[in-house]
Formats: structure tokens, sequence, C-alpha cells
């Protein structure tokens, strides 16, 4: 009963070419055991065929047959192992069973626990209990242990069979000992530590850079985020406005209709109640002379010559009562002429000068977007005269001697500023005083400066003008005639690169000129400027880029 109790140590039962618990084990003439497709495939990748433990040759390969009474010992080994380890591991500590994230025990069979070591000879990861042999065992002392990893089999050279222990920086590719001697002999390889750290130190600064591109886009998230924060409280802001300049034009739409109606109305009761007077005052003499009548028709038929002659006394018939002469009475029709163009005139006026408000509001947000504009001298005509502050510009009446340089405009005497805008808003203020012609405007950077130009839109140019002193057009396409109440001093000019919106104000009437609408800008904008011919005195004064207040 006692050797029955007996159970040989795990030692006794391991293959030593796969290290695990015997499957269908075999004995080779020389004694030794091994499981029967170890051995096999062993046999089956060398020249020789020779026992892996004496190394023993056989000249013909042995016929192998499974040793049933091993095999049999290590199934009953195999069954008190399950038994003793499903036994032990309720007392196992959480730290040793595998978690996920963590590496298991490649020979644990029930229970997986968590790896202490990898062997990259064996290629298996090694709980406590299973990395024993590999402390005590002097054959397998000197396999070479690391911490625990995955994927065994990627540390391994696949020509060689040799872990991958130096770093070849010619073909920045890992290699194995004999990788050295053979394909990268002529490299300059490193230790795997060494190329590790050069790695870490450049991946450290690539890490940096990225965490430096990640800090710019985060930034430029917020930067969209607030932009988007600032058009919803514009937009906002334009809703209010407008609801309320909508809500006064309402009232004051329904407080002249009303007024309308209510006069006509008083003027139509009037005309009734004159009329009602009138009836009135006809139905009372009706009744009074129907009262006479009746009396004159019964006195008529009286035979009494007495009472005839006295009744006639008593009626006064030679002076009867005095009544209303009604031939010149007359009713005529209530007069409305002028009273609908007299309201609608005083709705005009309302909605002028909430207009007004309207245009207010709006030239002061506009004027918010104010750039500084200077006339660049090397785009101008040589017959311009440019101030040496570059803000005034007017015809010299000399041609002067420049350079034809590619930017020059050589036929219209024009300029454009020096600054450049591809996006976003912007806004300056030119003063036009005392001139008969002029133009203003903006224009792309590909223009044609040679030559004749044609200001329209599909040339670039986004421009207004005078001419003879009377004469507003907008250049928009066909040419737009203009009729302004007043003649502007100083002409606001405001661009919205996104929106494709181009507006010209009269600054001090605070009206809006003209707007282009729709418009699509692919290139850099410039302020464009023509000050029109000298013509003696009529048009001398200069176009001035003044200041925004």
């Amino acid at each position: 009963m006692a050797a029955a109790s007996y159970l040989p140590s795990e030692d006794q039962f391991l293959c030593s070419i796969c290290l695990e618990l015997f499957t269908d084990p075999v004995s080779t003439s020389c004694g030794h055991n091994f499981c029967k497709d170890c051995i096999t495939e062993h046999w089956d990748t060398r020249d020789r065929c020779q026992c892996p433990m004496c190394k023993k040759e056989f000249n013909t390969r042995p016929e192998l047959h499974v040793n049933t009474f091993i095999s049999e010992m290590v199934a009953q080994f195999r069954q008190s192992a399950q038994q003793k380890a499903s036994s032990s591991s309720s007392s196992s500590s959480e730290q040793q069973v595998f978690k996920p994230g963590e590496v298991p025990c490649d020979v644990c069979t029930e229970t997986k626990l968590k790896a202490l070591k990898s062997c990259l000879v064996c290629l298996t990861s090694y709980c406590e209990t299973h990395l024993k042999p590999h402390l005590t065992k002097s054959g397998l002392k000197r396999h070479q242990l690391i911490d625990p990893v995955e994927n065994l089999e990627d540390r391994m050279c696949p020509k060689h069979d040799k872990p991958l222990e130096l770093f070849c920086k010619t073909d920045q590719t890992c290699v194995c000992i004999l990788c050295h001697v053979s394909d990268h002999k002529m490299h300059e390889l490193v230790p795997l530590k060494e190329g590790y750290e050069g790695k870490k130190g450049a991946l450290g600064k690539k890490e940096a850079r990225i965490q430096k591109m990640i800090q710019k886009r985060q930034l430029k998230i917020e930067e969209i985020k607030h932009s988007v924060d600032l058009s919803k409280e514009e937009a906002d802001r334009e809703i209010a406005e407008g609801v309320q300049v909508f809500t006064a034009l309402k009232e004051s739409f329904e407080r002249g209709q009303a007024n309308l109606i209510n006069t006509i109305k008083e003027k139509q009761k009037t005309t009734e109640n004159q009329a009602e007077d009138f009836i009135k005052e006809l139905e009372q003499e009706i009744s009074q002379l129907k009262k006479r009548s009746a009396k004159v028709e019964h006195l008529s038929r009286s035979k009494d010559h007495l009472h005839l002659l006295q009744g006639v006394q008593s009626l006064n018939i030679q002076h009867p009562s005095p009544t209303k002469d009604w031939t010149k009475v007359s009713i005529s029709p209530s007069s409305y002429e002028g009273t609908v163009v007299r309201a609608v005139v005083q709705l005009e006026e309302t909605f002028s000068k909430e207009m007004k408000k309207l245009i207010e509001a709006e030239l002061k947000r506009v004027q918010s977007y104010a750039v500084d504009v200077t006339l660049d001298p090397d785009t101008a005509h040589p017959n311009l005269i440019l101030s040496d502050d570059g803000k005034q510009v007017r015809d010299g009446d000399v041609l002067k001697n420049l350079p034809d340089n590619p930017e020059r405009f050589s036929e219209n005497y024009c300029v454009l500023g020096k600054q450049s805008f591809s996006s976003g808003r912007f806004y300056f203020e030119v003063q036009v005083k005392r001139k008969a012609d002029w133009d203003l405007g903006v224009a792309t950077e590909s223009i044609d400066r040679k030559g004749v130009i044609e200001l329209a839109p599909w040339c670039g140019f986004w421009s207004l003008w005078l001419r003879d002193g009377n004469e507003y057009e907008a250049l928009d396409g066909l040419s737009v005639r203009l009729s302004l109440k007043f003649r502007p001093q100083k002409v606001g000019v405001f661009v919205d690169y996104e929106e494709g919106l181009v507006s010209f104000y009269d600054v001090d009437a605070a009206a809006l000129i003209y707007s282009f609408t729709g418009c699509s800008f692919t290139e850099k904008l410039y302020p464009y400027f023509y000050p029109g011919l000298k013509c003696g005195r009529k048009n001398a004064a200069p176009l001035i880029i003044t200041p925004v207040t």
C-alpha cells in the first residue's frame, strides 16, 4: 500500500526535448525516453540519427513503440497533479493567478498562473512552480531567462533559430549572433540594450514633437470653438437687432395703417352726421308742412263763407311761415386725396430713420476691422504722384521715367495698396472730397496691369466710380447707376473674404452705397485706387487714405 501511494516527481516524466509531460512516450535502445512526436521531428530535421541525451548514433532509425508502462505512469501523475492543483488552487494568492494584460504560464493546464519568467531557449513562459527546473537542473540553468513576454517566437531569428541579441544600425533590424558573421558581417552592430537606448531617446524626441503637434491642434480646436462661439454671439446680436428693427417697422406700419383707417372713418362719420342733421331738419319741415296742408285742404272744402274767410285769415296764406331754402344745400362725398400718400410718406420717414440706425450700427461694426493701408509705389502708373507716407495719390500730369516692372500699371492711372488679404475681414476709408473723378475698390493679385483694363469682377476688380462730378456707378459686370442723396466726402470699403462680400459706405452720412455679394475669392486681394485725371484744377485734389475713427 505504501508503494502504491508513492508518486515520482514531475521531473521524471518531462520530455528532455519539449520539457513538458510525456505525450505518447517512446524509448530508444539506449534507454532514454521522449515524446514520440518530439523525437520523430528531431530526427527529421537532422542528417544524423542520434539520441539527444547521450548522443549515441544509430546506423538506422530505430523503430519506435510507445512505452505503455511510462505512459500509464504519466497519466497517473497527470491525474494526481490535477487533483493537487485543484485542491491547492484555493490557497494560491491572487497575485499569482493570470489576469488580463499579464503573461500566462504556458505549462499550467487548469488554472493559468501568472508567468514569472520566459525562456528564450524553450520559447516558453513559466509560473513560479514550473520555473523551478530551470533554477535547479544543471542543463536548464544555462537557458536564458527574461521577464515574461508574449510571442516568444518573434524573439528568435527565423533563419538561425537563435535569440535576437544584436541590433544592426545599418539595416535597422534585430539580428542573432550568427547573423553577425553571415548576412551582417560588415554592418555596424550593437547590443540590443544600446540600440534600445538610442531608439528610446529618438522616440522620446518624436513623442515630444507629437505632443507639440497635439497641443497645437488642441489649441486650434479651442480657436475654432471660440470662433463658433463668437459667430453665435454675432448671429444672436444680428437676430436681436433685426427683430428690434422689424418690430419697430411693423409697429409703425400697424400704427400708420390704424391712423389711416381712423382718419378716413372720422371723415366719413362727419359726412354721415351732417347728412343726418339735414335729414332730421328736412323731416321736421315736412311734418309741419303736412299739418299745414291738411288744414288748407280741410278749409278748402268748407261751404261756409264766414268760416272759410276767417280760417284763411288765421292760416295767414298771404304771408306763409318762413322755411329754409334747400336748393343750395348738398352733401359732397368726403375728400380722401392725399390721405394714403401722407400715411405712406410718414411710414417712409420712419423706415428711413430705422434704416439709418441700422446702417450706423453696421458701419460701426465694420470699422472695427480697420487695417492700415499704404500705397505701393511699385504698382503706381508713372503719371501718379504718391505722398511720402504712402497715404495720398493724385495725377501729376507728367510722365515720370520709372522701370516698367511687371507689377506696374502701364495704361490705367491706377495704384494698389501694399497690403494683401487672403482671409477674414478688412476695412479702410478714403477721402474723396473736392474730386470729380475717382475709382475705389479691391483687386486680385493676378489682374492684368498692362494695356487698357476692364474694371469688372471677372477681370479681378470689384470697384465703384465717380465720373463728371455726379455720376456714380458700381462696376458689377454691367454698370449699375447709383442715385445718392448726398455726395460722399469719405468712402469706406469693407471686405469679408469668406462671405464673398464687398461693401461701400458713405461714412459721414452713415449710408450704404452699394454691395457686391456672392463673390468667390480664391487669391490675394489688394486695395485699388484711381485718382482720376487732373483736368486743370477740376480734379486736382488727391485721394487720401484716412485713419478710421
